[in-house]
C-alpha cells in the first residue's frame, strides 16, 4: 500500500502557472506508473499525465506543450508543472500510483485548481 498526499493547488489567473506535488509514503522507484488525473464538476475523471517506471510519459492532448510531469525518486515525489493555464483546466487534480503485478491503483485526496478568466 501507499499513501499519496497532493499539494500545490490554488487559484490562478488564466495564463499563470502552478506546480502540483504528490508525496508518497514509500519509494516510488519500482511503481509501475504514477500519474495525475483531474475531475471537473459534472465530468468524468480523466488522465492528465502519467509517467512509467522507465520514464516514459503520456499526456492528454489538451495539455500537451503546457504541462510537464516529473519525479524525484529521492523525495518519493511526483510533480505536475502546469503552465499557460486555461479556465478549462479548472478541476480537482488527483495523484495516482499503480503498483505491483496486479496493478493496484492508489489515489490521493485531491487538490483543487481553479483558473479564472
Amino acid at each position: 500500500q501507499v499513501q499519496l498526499v497532493e499539494s500545490g493547488g490554488g487559484l490562478v489567473q488564466a495564463g499563470g502557472s502552478l506546480r502540483l506535488s504528490c508525496a508518497a509514503s514509500r519509494s516510488i522507484f519500482s511503481m509501475n506508473a504514477m500519474g495525475w488525473y483531474r475531475q471537473a464538476p459534472g465530468k468524468q475523471r480523466e488522465l492528465v499525465a502519467a509517467m512509467t517506471s522507465g520514464g516514459s510519459t503520456n499526456y492528454v492532448d489538451s495539455v500537451k506543450g503546457r504541462f510537464t510531469i516529473s519525479r524525484d525518486n529521492a523525495k518519493n515525489t511526483v510533480y505536475l508543472q502546469m503552465n499557460s493555464l486555461k479556465p478549462e483546466d479548472t478541476a480537482v487534480y488527483y495523484c495516482n500510483a499503480n503498483i505491483g503485478i496486479r496493478r493496484w491503483d492508489y489515489w490521493g485526496q485531491g487538490t483543487q485548481v481553479t483558473v479564472s478568466s
